[in-house]
C-alpha cells in the first residue's frame, strides 16, 4: 500500500491515501454534501474524457480496420462532445470560482495548495469551492 503516507501533525498523525482525489477527501470529511460531489465528478469526468490533461505516453487505443459501427460515438466524436460539455459547465460556473473548482477537481490540487496557488487566504478556498460546486449543480440542473 504505498498510496497510503503517515502524516505527523504536532502531537497527531494520520494515515493519508494519496491515490484519494481532493473532492473524495472533501466528502468523506462532510465538508461537501452529495450534490456537490457529484456536480465535481461530473466535471472530472467530462474532462477526463475530453483528454485535457497532458498526455505522458503514447496512446494504444485499439484501431477498428474493419470499418464495422461500434457502439457509441467514434472516440474523436465522444472527446469532441466532452470538451463542449465542459467549457459549458465552467462557464456556467463563472469567472472568479472556476479557477479554484479546475484546480481541486480537474488537477487534483489539495484545497491548501489550489489557495495559495490562487493568492486566496487560509482557508477561503473551502467556500469558494462549496460556491463553485453549488453553481456547477445548478448547471447540472441537479436535485
Amino acid at each position: 500500500m504505498r498510496d497510503l503516507v503517515e502524516v505527523k501533525m504536532g502531537g497527531r498523525s494520520v494515515t493519508v491515501n494519496r491515490a484519494e482525489s481532493p473532492l473524495s477527501w472533501l466528502r468523506a470529511r462532510g465538508l461537501l454534501d452529495a450534490r456537490q460531489h457529484e456536480a465535481g465528478e461530473r466535471l472530472r469526468g467530462d474532462y477526463e474524457r475530453a483528454c485535457l490533461a497532458p498526455s505522458v505516453t503514447m496512446r494504444w487505443d485499439a484501431a477498428r480496420v474493419d470499418g464495422g459501427g461500434g457502439s457509441g460515438a467514434d472516440p474523436t466524436t465522444a472527446q469532441l462532445s466532452a470538451k463542449r460539455r465542459f467549457d459549458a459547465a465552467m462557464a456556467g460556473v463563472g469567472g472568479g470560482l472556476n479557477d479554484v473548482l479546475w484546480r481541486v477537481v480537474c488537477a487534483g490540487e489539495p484545497l491548501a495548495a489550489a489557495e495559495a496557488g490562487l493568492g486566496r487566504p487560509r482557508r477561503a478556498g473551502k467556500v469558494v469551492l462549496g460556491l463553485a460546486l453549488d453553481r456547477l449543480g445548478d448547471h447540472y440542473a441537479l436535485p
